[in-house]
Order: structure tokens, then C-alpha cells, then sequence
């Protein structure tokens, strides 16, 4: 194989093949609320009924049986055991907050935006996994506080995850591969440049050419969960 160390970036557009609705920054509006209100520290601090609500609804779609990984999902999965199977680095990237990936067979992924399946108290910072609502009643497990639970989501203004471990291995990346991401948020829309500056080939696969579309070698246009299968294929030949 060609490439011997790669990172992948996914993100909205590979999940909302699978019905899951994306944010929409062109009306400030995210499943008909205002973004500050249910995706910022300040919107928490507001009010943190509607904000639980609105994340435990959004758990409850995840969970429900319509929401299923695609088959993009699954091509980054077979594409990550044949890396590793070659004795090859591969790491992915997602700011997906959803499991999909995970039920795709990846693993060892960075979700780089938190996780809906977690929840993390504020006076501990302990994070645990849930499957089920949170209110302020919810009880923080490792220190038994009240009303600490908030979602282990990063919102505006506050900094992503793992961001040290994202720029090491891009900076040692020979393949950058970018999936479903709109090139609007960053600091995941500069990754490219850093691949860029390391030598890598990029490549974008899309339904639409990202904000940032002229910075990759390549762009490949269509439906992730079309396009990726035959792609993993070639690049696995290569």
C-alpha cells in the first residue's frame, strides 16, 4: 500500500446519511433553537432544563432503531483493520458527537466535539456514559454531587478535545483524508493546511465542496456512504 500513515476527519455529512439531522449555521438554528442557547456554556447557565432536554431528545434519536451506521462508516472500519493488520498508523478524527463510528466497527477514534453518550460533572469532572435522560436531579456517580451533570459536548467558546494527539499525527500523516465536513468550523476546517505543510496528500470526499475545498489535492464529490467503499478499495490496492 502507498500510504503508511493516515489521518481521517469526519463530520456531519457522513452522519446525516444515517438520519441524523446536522446543524445548520446558515439560520443559527439547530433542531429549531437558537445555537447560543442549546450549545454554549452561557445558554447552560440560562437555563439548564431546556438544554438537558434538548441533548436528552438528541440521545434518544441516536438510540432509537431507525439510526443505523452506513456503509461509510463501515469502510473507514475495514479501512482502519487493514492499516493495522499492515503494521500501519491510522487514526480518526471525528467531531461527530454520535456512536455511529464505533457501531461501524472503528475504534480507538478521537471525538474531538465530546460524545452525546457521556456526561460529565462539573465539580468533579468525572465522565461517565449514559444511555439515559439527565436532569439536574442526576446524581455525579464518583462524587455523589446533584445537579452537576451536564453533557460531555464541546459548545462555542469552549476548546475541542485531544487537540495535542489531532496535530501530532496530522504533522506525521502521509494521507489526510477529510469526509463530510463543511470547512466552516475550526479548528478542525485548518487541518488541512497543517497536512499541507507536512507533505501529505489531501483528499476531500463530499456532497458539496467544503469552504475550504481549494486547500486538498483532490476533492471527490457524492454521498459519502457511495463514494467511500470503492474509494477504500483503491486506496487499499494502491
Amino acid at each position: 500500500m502507498k500510504y503508511k500513515n493516515i489521518v481521517v476527519l469526519t463530520g456531519a455529512g457522513i452522519s446525516a446519511e444515517s438520519g441524523i439531522q446536522t446543524f445548520r449555521a446558515s439560520d443559527g438554528l439547530w433542531e429549531e433553537h437558537k445555537v447560543e442557547d442549546v450549545a454554549s456554556p452561557e445558554g447552560f447557565e440560562r437555563d439548564p432544563n431546556l438544554v438537558l432536554e434538548f441533548y436528552n431528545q438528541r440521545r434518544a434519536t441516536l438510540l432509537s432503531p431507525a439510526i443505523k451506521p452506513n456503509p461509510a462508516h463501515e469502510a473507514l472500519a475495514h479501512l482502519q483493520r487493514e492499516m493495522h493488520e499492515r503494521e500501519h498508523s491510522f487514526l480518526l478524527v471525528t467531531q461527530n458527537i454520535d456512536d455511529l463510528h464505533e457501531r461501524g466497527g472503528s475504534k480507538d477514534l478521537l471525538h474531538m466535539h465530546g460524545e452525546l453518550l457521556k456526561i460529565r460533572c462539573q465539580s468533579c469532572h468525572a465522565i461517565e456514559n449514559t444511555a439515559v435522560d439527565t436532569t439536574q436531579a442526576s446524581v455525579c456517580s464518583a462524587c455523589g454531587a446533584v445537579g452537576s451533570m451536564r453533557p460531555h459536548i464541546v459548545w462555542f467558546g469552549e476548546m475541542p478535545l485531544y487537540m495535542d494527539e489531532i496535530y501530532q499525527a496530522i504533522e506525521q500523516c502521509d494521507l489526510f483524508l477529510s469526509i463530510g465536513t463543511s470547512g466552516h468550523v475550526y479548528p478542525a476546517a485548518g487541518f488541512v493546511e497543517i497536512a499541507n505543510r507536512a507533505g501529505a496528500e489531501t483528499i476531500e470526499i463530499n456532497l458539496e465542496p467544503s469552504a475550504v475545498h481549494s486547500s486538498f489535492d483532490r476533492s471527490i464529490q457524492g454521498k459519502a456512504g457511495e463514494a467511500l467503499p470503492s474509494f477504500v478499495e483503491l486506496l487499499l490496492q494502491s
